[in-house]
Formats: C-alpha cells, structure tokens, sequence
C-alpha cells in the first residue's frame, strides 16, 4: 500500500468493500436458511422411513444444528459490518518493521475483504492497535501472537468519519489530541454513556488491556471515565479469550436500574454482547426471602438518615458493617453451637442413633459442615447406614418423617430469631417479632443477616462467574467486601470515587481492601477529568476539598447560585434556563431552541422533593420523565430525580435543588449534584 494513501481514497475503498460482503452475506444468510427450509421439509417427508436406530435422525438434526449455527454466525458477521459502515475507522499508524512501512487503520471492528487475507482494518483490541494508543512518535512495540514486533512509529493520523463521509482528518504527532476530547466531550449529552473508543487516553488504555491482575481496584475522580474504561477492558477481555470467557461469565454490580440501562448498549456497540446486571441489594433480598417477606434497600436508609437527626441510629448502621462487627459475630458463632441444640437419641425403625454418638458426630466427624447443615449431614449419615443395611431406599414420606426428628433437636433454625440472639448478645434493639409476611428487614441489619446466614448454612460458590464487575466501590461497607469475596473468586475490577460516597464522611475503601483480597489487588488512581467545564469542576473541588485533580481545559458558562423566598420563583428560574432542544420527551420546549441541549436534570435532596418538583413542572406543562429507584430507563429530555439516583449519569444542564441545611448529606449531595453536569450547572437554595 502506497506510503501517503489518502484516507479518503482508503474510506471509499473500504466501504465499498465492506457493502459487497455485506451482499455477499445477505446472499449466504438466504441460500442458508433455504437449506434449512429444505431439512425441515426433508425431515417431515420421510422420518417415519428412517432406520429402527435412529442414526439417520441424528444426522438430519447434527446437520440442521450446523446450518443453524452457521447462518447464526453470519448474522452476527452482518450486524458487526452494519455497524462499521458508518464510520469504518477512526485512526491510523504508520509503521515501519524491518524496514517495511504499513499503514494500520483502527476501528470498531476488524475487517478483512475475505477470510485469511491481511485486515484493512483492525479492531481496537487487536494487538496492534496498542500502537496508536500507547505511542508517539518513534520507537515502538507491540505484542503478537508471533512474538514481540519491534519498530519505529513514522505518524498517527485521526479522522472523524460519519455517515460514510470524511469530516476531518489531521496528523497527530502526540497523544490522542485534547482538540479532539473537547470536540467530542463538548457536544450535548447522549441519552446513554458513550463509548470511547476514538478517545482512550494512554493510562485508561493500560487499564483496559491489563490481563495480568487478577483485581483491579479503580480510584477515579468524577467525570475520569472509570465506568467506561471497566466496560471497555471487559469487551477487550472477552475479544482476547473467546475459549474461556462468555459474556454469561461476567455480572456487574450496578447502583441502580436505571444506570444499567445508561450503560447496557455499551458492549453490542463494542461488538459483544451485554452482560448481566444487577444491585447487590437486589441480590441480598433474593437470598434473605426465605428469612422475611421483605428487606430495606440503601435508598430507604439514606432517606430515612436525611428525614431524621438520629446519630445514633447512624453510629448503629456504620457499626453493623464493620470489622469489629464480624469479630462480634464470629464470637456469638462459637458459643452458639452449645445454645442452639438439645440432642435426642433418634429412633427409626429398628435402628438407634444414641445421644453420645449424634454428639460424637455433630462436634467432629461433621465440624467443618455449617451449623445450620450440619444436623443434615448427620441425617444423610444414618440414612446411608440404614439404607446399607437394609438395601433398600427411603421414600419422601419416611425421609420427611425422619427429617422432623432431627430438626426438633435445634431450638430454632430461624436465621431471623437467631440474628435476634446476636443482638441481645451485642447491645442492640432486637427487630421486633413478627410471622414471616410481616417481617421487614430495616437496611442496617440486611447485610449482618446475610453474612449471619451464610455462617450458619453455607454459601453456594458462584463459579460461572469468571469477572465481577463492582461499580461506586465507595458505597460498600467492609461487610459487604467480606460478603463478596466469599461469595465470588474470580477476577475483579473495583471502581469508584471516595468523594462521591453516600456517607457522612468520605471514606478510602482502598485502604481495607487488601486485607479482604489479599496483597494482591492492583491499586490505580485516574485523576484527570473530562466530564465537566473548568468553571463546574473547580464549584465542585471546592466543595469536596480535593486538589490536584487534572481537567481538561473546556471553558463554559460560569456556575449559577441562587437563593429564593417563595418555590414559584424558583421553578420560574428553572423554566427559563432550561434549555433543551426539539425532541419527542420534551415538545413544550421545542420552540425555544432548536439548538438546545440533549439531557437536562432537576437533582433534589429527597425523594419527597423530587415527586413534588416533578408535578409542579408537569402543571406548567413542562415534560419531565420521573426517576425513582423502580425505575429501569434513562431518557432523554428533562430527568426530575434525587441526587443519589443521578451518581454516574451525566447531564448537559443541571438545577440543584439544595433542601434543609441540617440535611447530614448536603456537602456530599452537592457534589454529586455539581458532578453531573457536562456544560450548566444551577444551584438553588429554598429558604422558608
């Protein structure tokens, strides 16, 4: 290829090439599920002849499997290209090996005009493609299935492609250029996080290509583009070992429904597919609904924490979740055996289990067996004698039977009446008794209780799980990390921002960590911003008392603090800046600015506030989506919601809406309110 090929010239060429695959594909996609037409019709013609055996019939059905699978892949091919044809690539490196110069154009995806022949383009995770990431100018490297490929860097170029057109493209001789970051991350927001993949900045681009740490823990300033960077690395992992990592392998543990569906397009348009999300909260009410009919959620604490000025209720919460706590529990666990039970001589049939030996094997033959399972173990243990001796099996109805003997010998199996022990026996207020529907877990004892529950049952290892994703690492408690790593023994990547923790006061979970995970864990701070104007992020450093955040020099509208009296000139404030474009969510505005913004959020203190904001611009016939914690969509136009549903969404305009002074959450409400804001930020103050 000709040294100073134009990129317009390649673009044409490669679109061109990439739209004759695509029919080709679409030919292959038709001729293939005619074959499938023609087994099926096949099959029905003629099943009743086929041999006794059943060979025959397997052969039919491998055979349709195969043509299933291949027109499956085909699909995926398809909609791979369909996605690169807009804009096929977005960078380029010309390098020179043993004296040859290639150009290696980078893009979404790879893509060779046939199977076995030299990419025209190559995947941002291909080996290769660490050069345009990593490298200036000059001497380079990279690592290929071949080996170590070393050689000089002769220039990086940089395009924006759209719609199959060439926008711009220039030589960059640094990294990826900050003209470029301030064009891309000066444009209104998207209804969805965006994905960077034109934009990965050299430190991020080691994070997301590190294979050699099994846990990642991530300490990133708001707006360092932490979550997107953990997506980023898990489409490169799964991109580089297809053999033992599936999309099914991986979870992340989200804040909230509604940021999963800000994030969930980010991996299909990274080429892969989406990956299973959810709350851990979620995840500690599914596994304690045998134990109550329902569990508070953080959400419920924080509000009940902002309704109220019970320290000691705060003291009781931070207590239950910490180190101390589990030594307490573990203490209460060593004494419980002896409280627990009252052994009986069992009696089935013929046969005797005398107290001596029940105990014999209760203390040790089955001592590493949890307690609560442990009564079952010494019952399997009897039936098997029995069932040897006598050769022949139990039924359920005398399984049953026997199983009610062994259970009256505890004196309760009740993980809600046991966690009540525990607190008589640590000093705190027992949860009041109540049959099970009535029983509501207050959030402060959901997790003491799951871990309570754990130790006496057991846990089942969650071994599909191959990476675990922890998003806002911040908000979990030392328990909860305890909970966690025993629960999962994979690989991790842990990310968060200790400034924008739900706490009174910001706490480093980086400190605790390797005490729960071992030596191990690879600590990494990302500490230059790209989310906010200058002017935003120095509002917002001001108020957490960070310094030396580095920002990305994008000047805007100086932020704006107002105080008002009555709530109608406030709401009066809001509808006049708002100022968002024409769209569907938000037709009542669309006269005003054609040129408006994307995303605008109305962030209050409380969900209280929220709902009441949220009506009174519905009644001035302001179009508003409505954001609480059942909610499972981000939208675009005007979000009214509270401050900690917004942690990780981003907005083009923000209004907060600071509430009660003595709100013990207002500093850190602030600046999670004041971080969310890419180009305008208000803040209002309701006095009286």
């Amino acid at each position: 290829m000709d040294r100073q090929y134009d990129g317009a010239l390649f673009l044409a060429d490669v679109t061109e090439k990439i739209k004759t695959r695509l029919e080709e594909i679409d030919r292959s996609l038709a001729e293939g599920q005619q074959e499938i037409e023609n087994m099926h019709e096949y099959y029905w013609e003629n099943y009743t002849e086929m041999d006794q055996y059943g060979y025959e019939d397997y052969d039919n059905q491998q055979a349709l499997l195969h043509q299933v699978n291949a027109n499956q892949e085909k699909w995926m091919q398809k909609h791979r290209y369909e996605k690169m044809i807009a804009s096929p690539f977005f960078g380029r490196v010309d390098f020179i090996c043993e004296g040859e110069m290639e150009p290696y154009y980078i893009g979404i995806g790879n893509f060779a005009p046939r199977l076995g022949m030299r990419p025209m383009v190559y995947d941002w995770r291909a080996p290769v493609s660490g050069l345009f990431y990593d490298y200036d100018s000059g001497p380079a490297f990279y690592e290929a299935p071949a080996g170590l490929i070393e050689g000089e860097i002769r220039a990086k170029w940089q395009y924006k492609i759209k719609n199959e057109r060439l926008i711009y493209a220039f030589e960059s001789d640094t990294k990826i250029d900050d003209e470029i970051l301030k064009e891309e991350l000066g444009k209104n927001g998207d209804v969805r996080l965006k994905n960077i993949v034109r934009t990965i900045q050299k430190e991020q681009n080691a994070i997301i290509r590190n294979t050699k740490d099994k846990i990642l823990a991530i300490q990133g300033a708001a707006g360092s583009g932490k979550t997107s960077v953990a997506l980023h690395r898990i489409a490169y992992l799964l991109y580089h070992d297809r053999k033992n990592l599936k999309s099914s392998n991986i979870l992340i543990l989200s804040p909230n429904s509604v940021f999963a569906d800000y994030i969930s397009h980010i991996l299909p348009e990274l080429g892969e597919e989406n990956i299973r999300e959810m709350s851990f909260d979620l995840f500690a009410y599914r596994e304690l609904k045998d134990t109550a009919a329902d569990c508070e959620d953080r959400y419920h604490q924080l509000e009940r924490l902002m309704r109220c000025s019970d320290a000691r209720s705060a003291e009781r919460y931070h207590e239950k979740q910490s180190e101390a706590f589990i030594g307490q529990t573990e203490g209460f666990l060593a004494s419980l055996e002896d409280a627990l039970l009252d052994f009986k001589d069992v009696e089935f049939r013929e046969m005797k289990l005398t107290e001596e030996e029940l105990i014999r094997l209760f203390y040790f033959k089955f001592k590493e067996t949890p307690l609560l399972a442990r009564m079952d173990a010494v019952m399997e243990y009897f039936i098997d004698a029995y069932e040897t001796l006598h050769g022949r099996s139990l039924s359920d109805e005398e399984r049953e039977r026997l199983q009610g003997k062994f259970d009256q010998m505890y004196v309760t199996k009740d993980i809600y009446e046991i966690y009540n022990m525990l607190m008589e026996e640590c000093g705190y207020p027992k949860l009041p008794k109540a049959s099970y529907e009535k029983r509501l877990i207050e959030y402060e004892d959901v997790f003491p209780m799951l871990y309570l529950k754990y130790r006496l049952k057991g846990t089942k290892a969650h071994k599909h799980i191959k990476h675990l994703v922890i998003d806002e690492m911040q908000d979990y408690s030392y328990l909860q990390y305890v909970i966690l790593q025993n629960l999962f023994s994979c690989r991790m990547t842990i990310l968060g921002d200790r400034a924008q923790t739900l706490d009174e006061k910001p706490h480093d979970v980086l400190a605790f960590l390797p005490r729960i995970f071992g030596k191990g864990i690879r600590k990494i701070v990302m500490d230059k911003s790209y989310r906010n104007t200058v002017e935003i992020a120095d509002y917002a450093a001001r108020i957490s008392g960070i310094e030396g955040t580095e920002l990305l020099n994008r000047h805007g509208k100086p932020v704006e603090e107002q105080t008002f009296f009555k709530e109608e000139e406030m709401l009066d404030a809001i509808c006049e800046n708002l100022n968002l474009g024409e769209n569907e969510e938000n037709s009542v505005n669309a006269a005003r600015s054609s040129e408006g913004y994307e995303t605008a959020a109305v962030l209050t203190m409380t969900e209280g506030e929220a709902i009441a904001i949220y009506r009174l611009l519905k009644n001035r016939g302001i179009e508003a989506s409505y954001v609480d914690r059942d909610s499972s969509l981000f939208k675009k136009g005007l979000t009214v919601t509270t401050f900690y549903l917004a942690k990780g969404l981003e907005f083009d305009q923000v209004f907060e809406i600071q509430g009660d002074k003595e709100n013990p959450l207002l500093g850190q409400a602030a600046y999670i309110c004041a971080t969310r804001a890419l180009h305008e930020l208000y803040v209002y103050c309701l006095e009286g």
